[in-house]
């Protein structure tokens, strides 16, 4: 699928198929693949937002889904409350794509995080990968250290003490006999990392924005710090990023951050394809 869109630019495998987008966040990334993946393969799309919905009537989440089942053949779903999608689906007579819920889970970001580290290094086996920001409220995280169970890695979690990552998602982790470490200070495992996935502090997810103040430039990676890390090796981010990564960090071969949203949108779109019924 990548091939052909890199040599043709589109693929009309869904043409006469409307995706329905429904974001209750803001989103810029998620929000624009879905609809460059869904019109690249040739399909349609009808855009909401909690802003400008009947959401702001009063409109049930139930109620909304149902909607939009009227609509479309599929709904790609954004949602502030964990557990927004699976509810979602409950009520929906098609298929609901988890775009986000919350701090709970992001899965599409997790494929196209493997995808991305696959890409850039080979292989995802026998990595290690280290996390770095918000563990506790980031769901890109949660989402990826879940499906990073599924091979064999040794994991890293640098954070402040109040952001790391939750008791849940550490437990599948042991489950799953994967190995993990928790430290304070990146320094430690920077120069053993072969992939440093980074996530923002999210001021939204602060009642006390003096503790947001506190922690929010607790890890920056700048270009002192990367010379401490391989040569070979990613940098990774699902963005946006506010200061955790210096600009001048966008000119090493290393930065994949920015390369990691061009295999979204194959991610995505294969997806699409999936959950539609398209072989490709």
């Amino acid at each position: 699928m990548r091939t052909q869109v890199e040599r043709n630019g589109s693929i009309d495998l869904l043409r006469g198929k409307v995706m329905c987008s429904m974001f209750y966040e803001p989103s810029t990334r998620t929000s624009c693949s879905f609809s460059a993946a869904m019109v690249r393969l040739g399909g349609t799309v009808v855009s909401a937002d909690g802003s400008s919905s009947s959401v702001v009537k009063g409109e049930s989440l139930a109620d909304t889904v149902r909607t939009l089942g009227c609509y479309g053949d599929l709904i790609v779903l954004r949602h502030p409350d964990p557990g927004s999608a699976a509810t979602a689906a409950k009520f929906s007579k098609v298929p609901i794509i988890n775009a986000g819920d919350g701090i709970g889970e992001h899965p599409t970001q997790a494929f196209l995080d493997v995808y991305t580290i696959r890409e850039e290094l080979g292989t995802v086996n026998g990595l290690t990968i280290t996390l770095v920001g918000d563990l506790k409220n980031g769901r890109t995280v949660h989402s990826l250290v879940k499906l990073l169970a599924f091979y064999h890695v040794t994991l890293n979690f640098v954070s402040p003490a109040s952001l790391g990552m939750p008791e849940e998602v550490k437990a599948e982790l042991t489950n799953a006999g994967i190995a993990f470490k928790e430290y304070a200070d990146l320094n430690e495992v920077i120069g053993e990392s072969d992939v440093v996935y980074v996530t923002r502090v999210q001021k939204e997810r602060f009642a006390d924005l003096a503790e947001y103040e506190r922690v929010k430039s607790s890890y920056v990676i700048n270009n002192k710090m990367m010379s401490k890390a391989k040569t070979q090796m990613v940098v990774m981010h699902p963005l946006p990023r506010v200061s955790e990564i210096e600009p001048e960090v966008d000119f090493d071969q290393r930065a994949a951050y920015f390369r990691q949203m061009r295999y979204g949108l194959y991610v995505r779109m294969a997806l699409l394809a999936l959950v539609l019924g398209k072989s490709f």
